[in-house]
C-alpha cells in the first residue's frame, strides 16, 4: 500500500472559514493548548528583520492611547486590539486573515465536509464585500442560482466594512433559516436580491459515471479530508463497469476552489507511477516540502483529460499541473484562477487563529502559477447564448495579491466559467483524440 504524505500543509484556495472546501487542517501541526515553538530565521538578516523596533512599538502605543482617550465614543480594549490585529494582516495578501475562535472552528469543520450554511466559496475584497469563487455542487447556493464571479455586497441588508475581517460569518446559521444576499453580477445593471435557505452542508466531493462504454467521468467538487479515498473508490467502480479497465477518464475540476493540498497530492499519486507532484517554498524551513509519486497507477494507465475553468483554483491547479507536467493528462477548458500560495492555520492561546500565507507552490517543472493560472492545452468557450458567457476573474485581480513569475495585469487573459454538459462533451472528444494518439494543437 502506498504511503500517503502527512496532512501538515494545506492550500486554501481562496477560502474564508465558513466556506466549504477550505484549505487547512494544519491545526494538527501546532496544538491549540500549547504555545507554538519560536521559528528561527534562516539567516542573520532575517533575524534582525524579525525584531520590532522600539520606536515603532512606541508609535503604536501612542496611537492606541490617543484612540482610547480621545475618540468620540468609548471603545472596548478587546475590540480595539482586534481591529489592530486585523489591520496588521489587511495589507498582506488577500488570503491572510485573522479568525476568532468560532470562525477558526468553522474553518476546521469546513475541511471535514459538514457544516450549517449555504455552501459557497468566497474571497474577501478590499471594500469588505465577498466575491464568489464558486458555489459548491448541489448546495443551497448553487440551487439559488449564485454563480462564480458574483459579488455579495450585503447580508440581510447590512453592507460590509473594509476592515471587518471575516465578514462572511452571517452566512452560517441554523438549517431552515433564511438569509438574503445583495449581489452584484456582471451584465446586470441593478443589484440582485437572492434569498437562500440554509441547510446542513454535507458535500459529496467526488461523483462518477460512465460517459460512454469504456469512458469514465469523475467530478471533484472540492478537496477535503476524505476526497482522495472517495476518488479511489469511484475510480475502482468505473474500472469495474468498464470490464476491468477504462479506455479513458475525464476528471472535472471546473469551479473547484481547492481545499487540502494533501488530498490533491494523493489523487495525483493514484494516477502517477513516478515523478514529482508539487513542491512548496517559504521563508522558513518548515514551509519547504517536496511531494513525489509512489509506484502504482490505479487507473492502469488509462488516458486522462482534466477539465478546468476560471473557478478552478489552488489544490485544483496543483492536481492539473502535476498531471500535465508529468505528461499524464491533457488539460482542457479555460485558464484557471492562478492561486499558487499555501496557507497555514496558526492557533493562538486564546482560541483564535491566524490563517497566514506561508509558502508558494511549484509544479513539477518548477513553475509557479501564482497570479497566472494554468493555460489549457485545448481551450474551449461557453456557447455565446449561455448565461455564463462572460469573462472570468483571476488571482491577479485581487487587491494585494502576491506577485507571480509572469504576473498578469489584473483582469488580463482571465479565463471563463464553463457550466453545463457541453464542456464535458468537448472534453470527451479530446479524450478520444488522446486515445487515438492525436497530438494536442499548439498553444497560443
Amino acid at each position: 500500500m502506498r504511503a500517503r504524505p502527512p496532512a501538515s500543509l494545506a492550500v486554501s484556495r481562496l477560502a474564508l472559514p465558513l466556506l466549504l472546501a477550505c484549505a487547512c487542517v494544519p491545526a494538527s501541526a501546532q496544538q491549540r493548548d500549547e504555545d507554538p515553538a519560536p521559528i528561527e530565521s534562516p539567516d542573520a538578516e532575517d533575524a534582525d528583520a524579525s525584531k520590532v523596533p522600539l520606536a515603532e512599538i512606541r508609535r503604536y502605543v501612542a496611537v492606541y492611547n490617543a484612540v482610547k482617550e480621545a475618540y468620540v465614543e468609548p471603545i472596548d480594549d478587546r475590540k480595539l486590539m482586534q481591529a489592530a490585529i486585523r489591520g496588521l494582516l489587511f495589507d498582506l495578501d488577500p488570503h491572510s486573515v485573522y479568525l476568532d475562535r468560532s470562525a477558526a472552528e468553522d474553518f476546521d469543520e469546513s475541511s471535514r465536509g459538514a457544516y450549517d450554511g449555504i455552501g459557497v466559496e468566497l474571497q474577501r475584497q478590499a471594500d469588505g464585500s465577498l466575491r464568489v469563487i464558486a458555489p459548491i455542487d448541489d448546495t443551497p447556493a448553487s440551487r439559488a442560482g449564485i454563480k462564480a464571479g458574483d459579488v455579495i455586497t450585503a447580508i440581510d441588508g447590512k453592507p460590509f466594512k473594509p476592515d471587518e475581517g471575516d465578514s462572511s460569518g452571517p452566512l452560517r446559521g441554523p438549517p431552515g433559516s433564511k438569509v438574503v444576499l445583495t449581489i452584484l453580477r456582471e451584465g446586470q445593471t441593478k443589484p440582485l436580491e437572492v434569498t437562500v435557505v440554509r441547510e446542513t452542508i454535507r458535500v459529496v466531493s467526488v461523483r462518477g459515471r460512465m460517459l460512454e462504454p469504456g469512458y469514465g467521468y469523475l467530478r471533484i467538487a472540492s478537496f477535503q479530508a476524505d476526497t482522495a479515498a472517495d476518488f479511489d473508490r469511484q475510480l475502482d467502480r468505473l474500472n469495474e463497469q468498464a470490464g476491468g479497465k477504462l479506455r479513458g477518464l475525464v476528471i472535472d475540476l471546473r469551479s473547484n476552489p481547492g481545499g487540502l493540498l494533501t488530498s490533491a497530492v494523493q489523487i495525483a499519486d493514484s494516477l502517477l507511477e513516478s515523478g514529482d507532484i508539487v513542491s512548496t517554498r517559504g521563508r522558513v524551513p518548515i514551509s519547504d516540502a517536496q511531494f513525489g509519486a509512489t509506484p502504482g497507477d490505479r487507473s492502469g494507465g488509462a488516458p486522462v483529460v482534466v477539465l478546468v475553468d476560471a473557478g478552478s483554483a489552488s489544490a485544483s491547479e496543483v492536481l492539473a499541473g502535476a498531471l500535465r507536467d508529468n505528461k499524464r493528462a491533457r488539460i482542457v477548458g479555460s485558464r484557471t484562477f492562478g492561486k499558487g500560495s499555501v496557507q497555514t492555520l496558526l492557533p493562538l492561546d486564546n482560541g483564535d487563529s491566524v490563517k497566514l500565507t506561508t509558502a508558494r507552490y511549484f509544479t513539477p517543472s518548477g513553475k509557479s502559477i501564482q497570479a497566472l493560472g494554468i493555460v489549457p492545452d485545448v481551450t474551449i468557450h461557453p456557447s455565446k447564448d449561455a448565461e455564463n458567457a462572460r469573462p472570468g476573474y483571476t488571482e491577479a485581480s485581487l487587491r494585494g495579491h502576491l506577485a507571480g513569475e509572469e504576473d498578469d495585469v489584473p483582469g488580463t487573459n482571465a479565463g471563463e466559467v464553463l457550466e453545463g454538459e457541453e464542456p464535458i462533451t468537448a472534453a470527451l472528444g479530446e479524450l478520444k483524440k488522446v486515445v487515438a494518439g492525436t497530438p494536442p494543437p499548439p498553444k497560443g
